[in-house]
């Protein structure tokens, strides 16, 4: 590989040394971006060129004597210039088949590329046309680029005589993968990384093909400061959130403290960790510095979905409608906010449009297949799902989703399957475990469901309803100290924080415990918790009943046990009122530990 970046830097005309792994010299590496924007720009890669212009206005601008000059135009480069620039005018005005005709027989690297890329393009803009008007949106994977065949041919005779420069390589890559030859398109994004580190294009490439950690470790990259930015997009596309907000953080502090690039991505990942209050604070900061920015705006919208902020989604649904009303983000937002009034079919519409805009657009997928579950329609929201997967195989709620569709029509073999695959991505979501322990306890595998519920609350359970399934399982095998242990713990829990949660469970737990403590002849626990159930009108009447037969007993001359060790106790500010002063203590549960 080193001989072929050796051979392959020539051409490109960038040494890898250009970019190093430090970022002491951000004066340095804004000249990089500079560049590296512009000879992106040339080739008609807008994204790239985006990227590296956002992250060099995060920086100082640089005086006039130390501007980077423009690249040097080689032999070739002049004999091609006149067709370049016609070619480049009808590229730019989506003419790909025109721009392609002028580019033929072209020799500069430069006008090569545009030739390739104008082919690869036409393909795609047909494909994609195709798609529309033929098929609904929910039938996409039978369209194919016709041209992606050819262009593999001629960009391989030209990687074998080693002739690509650093976007030739990048563009081979896409074909690959367009192709479904992952392994070799990794090898040809890591070459391409190598010659030409600056292109955040092939290290985004990298970024959509690795599915885990295991993957990254045995890649060859370039030691260069653009890593740490790859590393960081990949961390959070992984979930190993922690670890990417911690290279987040050491960019911001190298200086890039302006990037709004930086400043979006961190929001995502507080999203990804459902850190919501976080990530609502950072984008509501994001839109101030950048009002009329449209991209992760979709991700604003879900957060805003999550916390019911209806006025919010509205006013950004509007906003957005009046920046860019055909822009794919912008038809996600809007279907989340009808999906949020209940407006099923409209949400779905919305979606199908952002998918007509771009059929590889993720969320659209995900999205569309959530509300094609609200209106019961199983087999189309599958079919959504499963187009999600194909663009993405890392997107956890695409198998979520899919476990919860198997779930309706009642196959919950498929269902387990889906729904490890969701674990397996977010090993520590709580949801996912519970989803889990549910599929365990109707196939009958009480020992894995207990186990499910058990890691669930271990991780820190967000419904508050992995010990409930667990007592009740533990009921159901008459294991009634455990029941009681977790029924207690939940109770402990659900009063902790602070307020009082309106939880169906609570009424159940109290009833439990107050039979229970009867059984155990623990009178006054009883009638505590038997006075609790007084509380709920669903329990009101056994807990009355309780407290009747606890007085009669008493009268009688029943005395409370004393001989119970086991430590079944209510903490005393949960029986004096309902809000404790203090967090209890936790109790010991490894009596319940699965």
């Amino acid at each position: 590989l080193a001989e072929m970046c050796a051979g392959g830097m020539a051409a490109a005309g960038v040494a890898v040394g250009l970019a190093s792994s430090d970022f002491s010299d951000l004066r340095e590496i804004k000249k990089q971006l500079l560049s590296v924007a512009e000879r992106s720009r040339e080739r008609g890669l807008q994204h790239s060129g985006k990227w590296a212009s956002e992250l060099a206005f995060a920086l100082d601008p640089l005086p006039l004597s130390e501007l980077p000059p423009p690249p040097a135009l080689t032999e070739e480069d002049a004999r091609d210039l006149d067709a370049y620039t016609l070619a480049k005018s009808y590229f730019d005005l989506k003419e790909y088949d025109r721009a392609a005709y002028f580019l033929r027989g072209c020799k500069s690297q430069k006008a090569y590329f545009l030739y390739m890329y104008s082919r690869y393009l036409s393909g795609e803009k047909k494909k994609d046309d195709e798609t529309v008007d033929s098929l609904g949106p929910l039938e996409k994977g039978q369209v194919k680029n016709e041209a992606l065949r050819e262009l593999r041919v001629e960009l391989s005779k030209k990687h074998k005589a080693r002739e690509l420069d650093g976007f030739g390589l990048y563009l081979y890559g896409v074909v690959l993968r367009k192709l479904d030859l992952v392994k070799e398109a990794i090898d040809v994004f890591v070459e391409a990384a190598h010659v030409l580190p600056l292109h955040w294009g092939a290290w985004l490439e990298l970024c959509n093909l690795i599915t885990d950690k295991e993957m990254l470790k045995f890649l060859s990259l370039p030691d260069t400061w653009m890593k740490e930015f790859f590393l960081a997009h990949i961390y959070t596309e992984l979930q190993l959130i922690e670890e990417a907000l911690q290279k987040y953080q050491s960019l911001i502090d190298a200086g890039f403290s302006k990037s709004t690039y930086i400043i979006s991505q961190i929001a995502v990942a507080y999203h990804n960790i459902r850190d919501i209050d976080k990530a609502l604070s950072i984008f509501n900061e994001l839109r101030k510095q950048d009002p009329y920015r449209i991209e992760n705006m979709d991700t604003f919208s879900n957060l805003l979905y999550v916390r019911s902020m209806k006025p919010e989604l509205s006013y950004l649904a509007h906003n957005l409608c009046e920046i860019d009303k055909y822009r794919v983000e912008t038809c996600c937002v809007i279907g989340n906010y009808y999906s949020l009034r209940s407006q099923h079919e409209k949400a779905a519409l919305y979606f199908q449009r952002a998918l007509k805009l771009n059929p590889r657009y993720l969320g659209a997928w995900t999205l569309m297949g959530h509300e094609y579950m609200e209106m019961k329609n199983t087999s189309a929201a599958i079919q959504a799902y499963r187009h999600a997967i194909e663009v993405n195989k890392r997107d956890y709620r695409a198998w979520y989703g899919l476990g919860q569709t198997y779930e309706i029509l009642k196959m919950p073999f498929y269902c387990l399957y889906y729904y490890r695959r969701a674990h397996q991505l977010r090993p520590n979501d709580s949801r996912m475990l519970v989803a889990l322990g549910e599929c365990y306890e109707k196939l009958n595998q009480l020992v894995e469901a207990k186990k499910c519920y058990w890691r669930a609350y271990a991780v820190g359970d967000v419904e508050k309803m992995a010990l409930v399934k667990l007592a009740k399982l533990h009921e159901q095998l008459n294991e009634s100290e455990q029941a009681a242990q977790c029924y207690i713990k939940y109770i402990q829990d659900i009063y902790s924080c602070g307020e009082i949660v309106e939880h169906l469970e609570v009424s159940t737990a109290f009833r439990y415990l107050a039979q229970y403590y009867f059984k155990c002849k623990l009178w006054d626990e009883a009638s505590a918790c038997a006075q609790k159930c007084c509380a709920f009108n669903d329990t009101r009447e056994e807990g009355k009943a309780l407290l009747r037969q606890i007085l009669q007993l008493r009268n009688q001359g029943e005395t409370s046990s004393t001989d119970i060790a086991a430590p079944f106790f209510l903490p005393a500010s949960l029986s004096a009122n309902n809000t404790p002063t203090r967090r209890v203590s936790p109790l010991n549960l490894s009596s319940v530990t699965p």
